[in-house]
């Protein structure tokens, strides 16, 4: 008897490898490209900036949009480099010329980057000197916003290093994990509701747990992402407040 797969199945299961493979290209040049690494902390940096000041709507997309046009340039780079280097073995001006043009996309998105941050961002920078961390204390979701980037970065950052095979699916540490227990500090130190607090430490756990019942993590990568994320979520809530 013959089965047939559902074609919403197969869609799914064709979807998930276009991501990862998408995520695999993007882990590839950051771990061959220096300048990838360098733009990408000072993008990540620049959005954070960006939060902290308040930006409106408009400014924070204007921003992101210049962050993201030179990690896409300096990929366009990356793969037009290799794609010159298999083509071409040995040395031609052509060559030269090609990758010449590609660099120059990245360094005409570098400078339009610096331009917009410095329009967007160099009043609040002039403004905030000699004063506390009044901005991000008016609000929470800005700190909450930080730390969910922070925690979700830097477990990215380890499964890289590591060389997990795949990082939206298991390896060290559990990302579920450092989320969920990030989101259960912030809850427990922005609210004064030791109910509401608990249910989300529950919650939390749960999430935990299931990640081990699903055979996705093992107990020592899901307490390495709890920890991850209560840790760093103190700190941040240390520095920040």
């Amino acid at each position: 008897m013959n089965t047939c797969k559902k074609p919403e199945d197969s869609y799914s299961k064709s979807f998930i490898r276009s991501v990862s493979a998408a995520l695999e290209g993007v882990v590839h040049t950051l771990r061959a490209e220096r300048n990838m690494r360098l733009h990408f902390l000072i993008g990540f940096l620049a959005i954070i900036a960006g939060i902290y000041f308040s930006l409106n709507s408009i400014e924070l997309m204007l921003l992101c949009f210049a962050v993201t046009f030179v990690l896409v340039c300096e990929m366009f780079n990356t793969a037009i480099e290799y794609l010159t280097d298999l083509i071409s073995k040995k040395f031609h001006p052509g060559a030269k010329v090609i990758k010449d043009i590609a660099a120059g996309a990245v360094f005409v998105s570098s400078v339009n980057a610096v331009v917009v941050g410095y329009i967007l961002l160099y009043k609040r920078l002039q403004g905030c000197v000699g004063k506390s961390f009044f901005i991000i204390k008016q609000s929470s979701w800005h700190i909450t916003f930080i730390v969910l980037l922070v925690v979700v970065g830097l477990v990215l950052l380890i499964k890289i290093i590591r060389k997990e095979k795949d990082l939206l699916r298991g390896g060290m540490p559990s990302g579920h994990s450092a989320v969920a227990f990030a989101v259960w500090v912030v809850v427990s130190l922005v609210t004064e509701n030791t109910m509401v607090s608990l249910l989300v430490l529950v919650m939390a756990v749960l999430i935990a747990k299931s990640r081990m019942a699903m055979g996705i993590h093992s107990l020592a990568q899901v307490v390495a992402g709890s920890v991850i994320g209560t840790l760093v979520t103190l700190l941040i809530f240390q520095l920040l407040s």
